[in-house]
């Protein structure tokens, strides 16, 4: 890649940075954003765009409040469901090619639907401040228009589901505050950060907004009202991809080999990759509702990096996009699942759970470890990892993930890699009696012992892999459970039933 190509990188970075900048630095007009109501249609700029599966690119017919002739000449049925696409910020004042991609992916989960395309590029295309002051003006006019489609059309909001993107979704909700009564849904996908982060409910997407909002966060990197996206919960549900940062497929070294490869002028598009992938997500779940991707709540992304939050009791998991299942609660919930760099976006996750023992008290930080899977569906090696930190005598919790679905998982293979060439000369060792793997999936839970038939199998930087199968035991009942963990001294990790109160070391056997 050339000189000249980095040139034009660097440029596109500082437009999207000094852009925010400004914004950051500019006052927001009240007088612009005022709610009052005009009580004339004719005020209303915001365009409504009615699309048909048979041309979703295409702006054919336009619902225009007020004039009961444009619901029949666009075909718009008040009888069915209705999904209303909210557009973001534009650089160029054109639609993006994501919305006809999502109006076709609408038209295919639910063919009997009226899609609208909310066009607002008129008050979009300014500098991303002056774009931002408009969010009101364009959110009033949805309001007035959807109170149209209510009191006029007879229309049951209960049909209404707003999507918006970036800038598009706190347009949803200044929206849905302001309507007569509540829509059904608003999705926000990844709405926009700067300027937003502390702003008022009444001014940015809020759970308020309608009977029930879920949001996608999936481009909250930086500071703060500094990052495109924006970091706190939004909705009744907020949903983290890849813990909201860098999607996969998204990464610098990534963009620079899009750049090499398919030229400068995407740039606009590689830059965004994180930002728009909320779209894609969302997209994903209403073509692949055979595989909806699952989220799972949790206090934080590192415990979820740790496998620590795979649970479905109590609404702890939920389905990410269209399918997700409606659960409102007094505090909004956050949820975090890992996804793949292209549709389909699914991976399956994976608890994998081991105690160490080593004579000496030993920490080592950013090990690589390999990990292969072996299921009854299918099977997936070589999975590269590294461990934040391993320490003996404790119990190594971490999170694995697969795009294969394996079925019932039937072995694990895994291997210590050397972290430097200086660990050949001074080789660790690890001893480890099993492992237990829990299914994020199919909550199932496991455990895996030695294949060797050995009590502890040795796990040797650098050394050999070692492998574990499935242990065909029963499951222990509750009091026996309780009986063993009496005998460990309080260790989950049980001897294979010994009842005689000898020594547990694996220490005393070698």
């Amino acid at each position: 890649m050339g000189k000249e190509t980095i040139r034009f990188l660097m440029i596109g970075i500082c437009i999207i940075k000094s852009s925010c900048l400004l914004y950051i630095n500019t006052g927001t007009s009240a007088n612009r954003n005022s709610t009052d109501w005009k009580g004339n249609y004719s005020d209303i700029t915001t365009k409504f765009s009615v699309r048909s599966a048979e041309e979703p690119e295409e702006d054919l017919c336009y619902l225009v409040p007020g004039v009961k002739d444009s619901v029949t000449h666009c075909s718009f049925n008040t009888s069915l469901p209705t999904f209303a696409i909210i557009h973001g910020w534009s650089v160029a004042g054109l639609l993006e090619s994501w919305i006809h991609k999502l109006v076709t992916a609408l038209f295919k989960r639910v063919p009997n639907a009226n899609v609208i395309v909310v066009d607002w590029l008129v008050l979009a295309q300014h500098h991303y401040p002056s774009a931002v002051a408009n969010t009101r003006l364009v959110g009033r006019d949805i309001a007035w228009f959807i109170n149209w489609l209510e009191v006029d059309l007879k229309y049951d909001l209960a049909n209404l589901h707003l999507l918006g993107y970036s800038l598009g979704a706190h347009v949803a909700g200044v929206a849905g505050n302001l309507t007569n009564n509540k829509v059904n849904r608003i999705t926000g996908l990844d709405p926009a950060g700067p300027h937003f982060e502390y702003a008022e409910q009444a001014n940015r997407l809020s759970p308020g907004d309608a009977t029930f909002v879920d949001v996608l966060h999936t481009n909250t990197r930086g500071s703060p009202d500094l990052s495109i996206g924006i970091q706190r919960p939004v909705g009744h549900v907020d949903i983290y991809p890849n813990g909201g940062t860098i999607q996969p497929g998204c990464s610098f070294q990534y963009t620079l080999e899009s750049i090499k490869n398919f030229d400068i002028y995407n740039l606009n598009q590689i830059l965004k990759c994180s930002h728009e992938r909320s779209v894609h997500l969302f997209i994903d779940s209403l073509v692949n509702q055979q595989q909806p991707s699952v989220a799972y709540r949790c206090s934080s992304k590192d415990a979820f990096n740790r496998g620590l939050c795979l649970s479905c009791r109590k609404n702890r998991c939920n389905n990410m996009g269209y399918g997700i299942n409606k659960i409102r609660t007094a505090r909004s919930t956050r949820m975090y699942l890992k996804t793949g760099a292209a549709m389909p976006f699914k991976v399956f996750h994976y608890q994998m759970k081991f105690h160490i023992f080593h004579q000496q008290n030993l920490t080592l930080n950013e090990q690589p470890i390999t990990v292969s899977l072996f299921g009854t569906h299918g099977e997936k090696e070589d999975i590269q990892l590294v461990l934040s930190s391993v320490t003996s005598n404790t119990t190594s919790s971490f999170l694995l993930t697969t795009d294969v679905d394996l079925g019932e998982l039937l072995r694990v293979r895994l291997q210590w890699n050397t972290d430097s060439y200086f660990s050949f000369f001074n080789s660790n060792k690890f001893m480890v009696r099993r492992m237990r793997v829990k299914a994020g999936e199919t909550q199932s839970k496991g455990i895996f012992k030695a294949e060797s038939n050995r009590e502890f199998a040795d796990l040797v930087q650098g050394g050999d892999p070692v492998t574990f199968t499935k242990s065909k035991e029963a499951r222990s009942s509750r009091a026996r459970k309780r009986t063993n963990r009496l005998q460990m001294h309080g260790s989950s990790f049980g001897l294979n039933g010994d009842t005689t109160g000898r020594s547990t070391s694996p220490w005393s056997q070698h």
